[in-house]
């Protein structure tokens, strides 16, 4: 069977059963994991791209992308440079949004909670494992400032790249992990008529409570 195939009998799958809480388990950052993995298998393109939403200290929101590059049981995280709009945003608010969309499954994730900075050692850690290119590219960018030409910006990559040749690179301490905690997690899977499946966990007392949701 070709992927396309494979997508398309999953989709009539959930046209013809929907989607209900004993399809997704108790802890619903394992089952985030695992759609991330099920959109991984069916050859999606960074399926663990996520949009990430914040609000600054001015209350105006603002969303763009990321890739999360961990999940278990503490949160989901992302990387950045903490100088940047989103970065100050969580530093002034405590707080972000993530919405993971796969529309060839049919299928969104939306994740609502606090969010802080992960610990130095887990950045570092990340950071050395990432190709030198890419290490480069953070010390050279500032992120979300503005950049008076495309030449510039390749010029303080050059600069960089002299800066730290013959030896490793380390981390600018101004860039590092955030990690989203969860305080409300949202699975949705589409349906032909519209009348959509959408489950969400919310955390009470140390627990989740699952509800469905009108579409």
């Amino acid at each position: 069977m070709s992927t396309d195939d494979a997508l398309a009998a999953m989709r009539a799958r959930f046209d013809e059963v929907g989607l209900d809480a004993h399809d997704l388990g108790a802890d619903p950052i394992v089952t985030c994991a695992s759609w991330i993995d099920q959109a991984r298998a069916a050859g999606l393109f960074e399926p663990e791209a996520a949009t990430v939403a914040t609000v600054d200290a001015r209350g105006v929101p603002t969303a763009r992308a990321v890739l999360v590059r961990g999940i278990d049981a503490n949160g989901l995280v992302f990387y950045t440079n903490y100088h940047s709009a989103k970065g100050r945003a969580i530093e002034a608010t405590g707080r972000a949004s993530l919405h993971f969309l796969w529309t060839a499954l049919r299928r969104q994730v939306r994740v609502d909670g606090t969010s802080t900075r992960v610990d130095a050692a887990t950045s570092d850690a990340y950071f050395a494992s990432r190709p030198r290119d890419r290490q480069l590219a953070a010390w050279a960018s500032d992120q979300s400032a503005i950049v008076a030409s495309r030449a510039a910006l390749d010029d303080l990559f050059t600069s960089a790249a002299k800066r730290f040749e013959g030896g490793d690179v380390p981390r600018p301490p101004y860039w590092g992990g955030y990690r989203v905690v969860p305080e409300r997690i949202e699975f949705w899977q589409g349906r032909e008529t519209r009348l959509h499946d959408r489950l969400c966990y919310t955390r009470s007392d140390g627990s989740w409570v699952v509800s469905r949701l009108a579409p």
